[in-house]
């Protein structure tokens, strides 16, 4: 893996729901996903849009995701997610 993207992500993992402006994250829903794209950059857009993985919002709703720690990567969760939304088996 890229060693500046690891450190992104370490940082972006370590942010404090608590402590975070909301109007600084993302509303989820206003991200939008081309479908017609190869997974790798369905992802890099993803991550380009919603800007931190790890916390974003929900209109006035602030999330914070956790990952268990598992071999499974934050990388492995969301080409997951992508081949579910895609139809992607």
């Amino acid at each position: 893996m890229n060693q500046a993207i690891y450190f992104d992500l370490t940082a972006m993992r370590s942010v404090d729901i608590n402590s975070v402006d909301p109007d600084t994250l993302v509303d989820i829903r206003d991200i939008d996903i081309k479908t017609d794209k190869p997974l790798l950059e369905r992802a890099l857009d993803y991550i380009n849009q919603v800007k931190n993985p790890y916390c974003f919002r929900h209109g006035k709703i602030l999330i914070k995701t956790e990952h268990l720690e598992t071999e499974t990567t934050i990388e492995d969760c969301m080409e997951g997610c992508f081949r579910t939304s895609s139809g992607i088996s």
